[in-house]
């Protein structure tokens, strides 16, 4: 048997035991930087708001969704066709002095699809 491949396998794992310890260093060291650079980052940032601070419910309570009808102002006429770029901004809305939300037909949601047999 040849003494110089043992010789050699010898070193090769002294090498292969020292190249893991040196990658875990590094990995190691990444992560510490990362902390390092997250501390310095939040350190920077403004403090958090004291209790005190913090938003409060207004006098009556939570603000409830409010629904409201409301009615287009009719497009304006014209001897040409309007393009929708023409029509967006030049209209608006006002209230519906009727407070019932508008129907397609009685008993209805005011959808177009009845999700079953349909009215009838």
């Amino acid at each position: 048997m040849n003494t110089e491949w043992a010789n050699f396998a010898a070193e090769r794992s002294v090498l292969g035991g020292a190249a893991p310890f040196i990658a875990g260093v590094v990995v190691v060291s990444v992560l510490i930087g990362a902390l390092w650079l997250g501390a310095r980052v939040r350190a920077r940032e403004p403090r958090r708001p004291l209790p005190e601070e913090q938003p409060k419910l207004p006098e009556g309570g939570p603000v409830r969704e409010e629904q409201a009808n409301r009615e287009p102002d009719e497009i304006p006429k014209s001897d040409y066709r309007l393009t929708p770029y023409e029509v967006h901004g030049n209209q608006g809305t006002r209230p519906n002095p009727d407070k019932k939300r508008p129907r397609w037909s009685k008993n209805s949601s005011g959808s177009f699809g009845s999700g079953g047999l349909g009215a009838h």
